[in-house]
């Protein structure tokens, strides 16, 4: 028997990789002879470097950058040698969790994840997936092309530093000593979100809050925003406003692709494809997938539901394993899911059920081949 075993992470519990090992050791302890096919997966935010490095054999490069606040952090980033690929999460250097509980959006910036850039072309990367998810930013960006070399001077030509509270007095975008390796970069941005740059469905309304805006500014960050946009527009001819993505990570989609050449992936199918998940699907007998929370949410486009749908397509069942199960199970049947297992096995604290992830996981992992196991000796007519 052939089992494909897809999780998400159980977020502050257990990464994919932890999560796609612990449900392989229950399988395996019912039964050793099963091929298990360990695929972690992740939507392009956090756990995408863990997701990917673990399932093309990669490795973790850890480096000193610095954090939205200019102070000193080490970060790590995805390293493919085969394929020369770095894999960057936003949130490894200019995360909202390294702001503590005091989110700045006036003096939050990208510069380390363009640090981390930097570093993976120094090592020899030709291409670079960055995810945008669980940023600390509404800097539009500036911040991560300051650490490559672009300059952002207002109107008298003073150099700005590249943040929120920076984009309004931006009136000059100076790339000339831009990294010129960035002409050949294949630089491909994993990200779901379709917003635009500005207004009500925008970088600054949408996210802002969540980075530290607070309602009685948020029409002056997006006025900042859209002179800022101007600027962009100004200098290098190109008017993506209104392109979809270009709201990500507070603004960044909107300049990457107004400056660079980009690609947008959704986060799963990128990884889905690079790991060969619906081919691997296809070979197999049975996927096992999940996440630490399955609710309504992950009814549009969670990592269960995008592997169930895969798996649907092949003819293949899919099992998800869940912290925590909110919502109408018969509407995940309907997702295709056939079965919804939770991994808790009595009742507990959530502290004690995240501190225990990974043997939770594996305990249920265990139950549930035992259950499949016993059924396959019973013919129900």
């Amino acid at each position: 028997m052939r089992v494909v075993i897809a999780p998400d992470s159980f977020k502050g519990s257990a990464t994919g990789l932890q999560a796609a090992t612990a449900i392989a050791d229950g399988v395996r302890r019912v039964d050793d002879t099963v091929e298990t096919i360990l695929i972690p997966m992740a939507d392009g935010g956090e756990g995408t470097v863990a997701a990917l490095t673990g399932g093309l054999g990669g490795t973790q490069r850890a480096v000193t950058v610095h954090d939205p606040l200019d102070r000193p952090v080490t970060a790590a980033y995805g390293w493919i040698p085969e394929r020369r690929l770095a894999v960057i999460e936003m949130a490894a250097a200019s995360g909202l969790p390294l702001m503590g509980d005091r989110p700045d959006p006036d003096a939050a910036s990208t510069f380390g994840t363009g640090e981390l850039i930097r570093d993976a072309l120094d090592h020899g990367a030709e291409a670079v997936i960055l995810g945008l998810g669980g940023s600390a930013t509404v800097d539009a960006g500036t911040g991560l092309l300051a650490a490559l070399g672009a300059r952002f001077l207002d109107g008298n030509g003073r150099a700005l530093r590249g943040c929120g509270g920076s984009l309004g007095r931006i009136d000059t975008i100076d790339v000339a000593d831009l990294d010129p390796r960035l002409r050949s970069l294949r630089l491909t941005i994993a990200s779901d979100v379709t917003s635009p740059l500005l207004g009500p469905s925008g970088a600054v309304y949408v996210f802002g809050p969540q980075k530290g805006v607070t309602p009685d500014r948020l029409a002056a960050f997006d006025q900042a925003m859209a002179r800022f946009a101007q600027a962009v527009v100004r200098t290098f001819g190109v008017d993506h406003r209104d392109s979809a993505g270009s709201g990500a990570a507070g603004g960044i989609g909107y300049l990457l692709r107004s400056v660079l050449d980009v690609s947008f992936r959704d986060g799963f199918s990128l990884i889905a494809e690079l790991a060969d998940l619906p081919g691997r699907i296809a070979q197999a007998d049975l996927v096992i997938t999940g996440e630490g929370r399955l609710d309504a949410q992950s009814l549009v486009g969670k990592v269960p539901v995008n592997v169930a749908r895969l798996g649907q397509a092949a003819g293949v069942p899919v099992i998800a394993l869940a912290g925590r199960i909110d919502g109408d199970v018969a509407a995940f049947a309907e997702a295709g899911l056939s079965a919804v297992v939770p991994i808790v096995d009595r009742p507990m604290a959530l502290a004690e059920a995240m501190a225990d992830g990974p043997a939770l996981i594996e305990a249920a992992a265990a139950r549930l081949f035992g259950l499949l196991r016993l059924g396959g000796r019973f013919a129900i007519t």
